[in-house]
C-alpha cells in the first residue's frame, strides 16, 4: 500500500507519457511483484485510483491508461482459465506451423544479454541482475527472441520463470504470445520491434543503456543504440572494441525482420494447406 501511495502522490498523473522510459525510475508504479504475491489486489488500486481521480488529485487521462494495465492482467487470468496451457502452447493454433529456428548460441546471446544490440542487452542485464525489466524494454527483447532470433517464445517465458520477481501464471504467457503474434488480440505478426529506434526514442537521456552497459558509457548519444555505426576514431575514444569490449550485432536489423516476416509467409501457407 505505501508503493501504490506513493505512486498515485505524483508519478501517476505522468504515467501516460513516463511509463515508456526505461531511464526514468518513477516512471511506472512497479506494482507487479506485490501484485504477483497477493501482497496487494487489483480491486484495490482501481478503487484508490478512482478515489484519486474524483477528488481531483491525479490526471484522469494519465491515471486511466494505468487502470487499462491493471485490466489487461486481469484478461490475462481469463486466458489462462479458459486456455490452462497458455504458457506453454500457442492460443493461435496456426502457430503450431511456425518454423522457429534451434539455436542454443544465440538463446545464450539473448539471456546474457549479449546480441549487440544495446537497449535489449540492457534489459536484459537488469533482468539477470534485478529479477525485473522496464515494461518498455520487456516487448522490445520478446520481440527481439522471438523475431529477430525465430526462437520459440516458450524459451523467453522458461527464462522470465528463472528470473522475474514479479513472475507470473497469467500474464507471463500472455504477454509472451502477443509479443510473439501467437496470442490473444497479439501484436501483428509483421510488427518487428526495432531495436535501435526504440532505444533511441524511449531511453531518451542515455541512462538506461550507459547503466546496464557500461562498457558502451562513453559514447556519444548518436551512436549508443548502433555502436557498429562509430567510426573507429569515436570507437576508440569510448574504450569499446567491437568483437572485444562488446559484440557486433548477432544479425542484422533488416535481415532479421525480413526472416520473421518470411517465415510468417511460410506459416500461413502450412496454416492454408492443413
Amino acid at each position: 500500500k505505501e508503493s501504490l501511495r506513493a505512486f498515485l502522490d505524483g508519478p501517476v498523473s505522468s504515467y501516460d507519457t513516463d511509463r515508456n522510459r526505461p531511464d526514468l525510475d518513477q516512471g511506472t508504479s512497479r506494482l507487479s511483484p506485490h501484485l504477483a504475491h497477493g501482497e496487494i489486489g487489483p480491486a484495490q488500486i482501481w478503487r484508490a485510483v478512482q478515489d484519486r481521480i474524483a477528488s481531483g488529485q491525479a490526471s484522469e487521462d494519465a491515471a486511466m491508461v494505468f487502470l487499462s494495465e491493471i485490466c489487461w492482467r486481469d484478461f490475462s487470468y481469463v486466458l489462462l482459465y479458459h486456455n490452462p496451457q497458455i504458457a506453454s502452447e500457442n492460443y493461435n493454433t496456426d502457430f503450431n506451423f511456425m518454423p522457429w529456428r534451434d539455436s542454443a548460441e544465440d538463446l545464450k546471446a539473448w539471456q546474457r544479454g549479449k546480441t549487440g544490440y544495446p537497449i535489449v542487452d540492457a534489459g536484459m542485464r537488469q533482468l539477470y541482475e534485478t529479477g525485473w525489466m522496464h515494461n518498455r524494454v520487456r516487448m522490445s527483447v520478446a520481440s527481439f527472441l522471438s523475431k529477430h532470433l525465430l526462437l520459440p517464445w516458450q524459451h523467453g517465458e522458461d527464462w522470465s520463470w528463472d528470473c522475474l520477481v514479479d513472475a507470473d501464471p497469467a500474464s507471463n504467457g500472455a504477454s509472451w504470445q502477443w509479443s510473439a503474434g501467437s496470442g490473444a488480440d497479439a501484436a501483428p505478426y509483421f510488427r518487428v520491434f526495432n531495436p535501435i529506434t526504440q532505444g533511441e526514442k524511449f531511453d531518451e537521456t542515455g541512462d538506461y543503456v550507459r547503466q546496464w552497459c557500461p562498457e558502451l558509457k562513453d559514447l556519444p548519444r548518436k551512436f549508443l543504440y548502433k555502436p557498429w555505426e562509430a567510426d573507429p576514431m569515436t570507437l576508440h575514444a569510448a574504450k569499446v572494441k567491437l568483437g572485444e569490449t562488446y559484440p557486433y550485432p548477432i544479425i542484422d536489423h533488416k535481415q532479421g525482420r525480413q526472416r520473421a516476416l518470411d517465415a510468417y509467409d511460410t506459416l500461413k501457407e502450412k496454416r492454408d494447406a492443413a
